[in-house]
């Protein structure tokens, strides 16, 4: 199966010169192959689920979550012949609790941020289980990413880029004002609460890889064993692509 972001104009020349190169399509459902940028992968992978694995040629700008999409020949003979290597991540589940009461489960390959609503800066707490980090941090939000979505919104934010392959949950307050709470990394055992504090006055959203809940009181996020699939041509190499397209860009 071919999945293509429509909208992006590169990502259909190289769904049509694949096609060129491998006429008779992709065998079995194997692999769900995603043309695009990181976040059509993101949204793909919401879409079908995680009980696909899923490779991605990038057409889009930083493409870190998938394979550099040069030579259409190559990647071809490459998926005819099954040349890549399938890797399992974590994904981060949301339980997030709206001001009305309702509750909204979801997950998240990169991250889970909470974010102001409005003009106003947020007031969170925040509690990794029993033990209360801060009880009213003053800020524009908080993310929490996992280590494969370290090198997305959380390092633009200030926070650490990690090793996609580290077991850890990264947590990284955006622009805090008081206290001025820096970057931590916790075990990927942790579970953490936030909870809105004035949010009738101070309304805050919660987004999860992009999509976005409204009038949130609290959200827990922990690791629950969920898992999605993503693969890599042989030779991919996490460092050398942190350091070249994150680190050193």
């Amino acid at each position: 199966m071919i999945a293509c972001d429509e909208r992006n104009p590169r990502a259909r020349e190289l769904r049509d010169a694949l096609a060129e190169h491998l006429p008779e399509g992709l065998s079995g459902e194997e692999v769900v192959v995603v043309i695009g940028g990181d976040g059509y992968l993101l949204r793909t992978v919401h879409t079908l689920g995680t009980d696909r694995t899923y490779l991605g040629l990038n057409a889009g700008h930083m493409g870190f979550l998938l394979n550099d999409a040069v030579d259409m020949a190559t990647i071809a003979e490459r998926l005819r012949k099954k040349q890549w290597r399938t890797h399992t991540f974590p994904l981060l589940h949301a339980s997030i609790t709206r001001t009305d009461g309702t509750v909204v489960e979801d997950a998240a390959v990169n991250d889970v941020y909470l974010e102001r609503a409005s003009g106003q800066t947020a007031r969170l707490s925040i509690a990794i289980g029993d033990d209360v980090v801060v009880d009213s941090l003053v800020a524009d939000g908080v993310i929490f990413a996992t280590a494969l979505g370290s090198t997305a919104y959380n390092f633009s934010a200030g926070g650490m880029a990690c090793h996609p392959e580290l077991p850890i949950l990264t947590v990284t307050p955006i622009c805090p004002h008081h206290p001025r709470l820096h970057p931590f990394a916790l075990p990927a055992t942790a579970r953490a609460r936030v909870t809105v504090l004035r949010g009738e006055h101070r309304p805050v959203r919660a987004v999860v890889d992009g999509r976005d809940v409204d009038n949130v009181a609290h959200v827990d996020i922990d690791y629950n064993g969920a898992e999605v699939r993503i693969a890599y041509f042989a030779g991919h190499d996490f460092t050398a692509r942190m350091v070249r397209k994150i680190l050193r860009p």
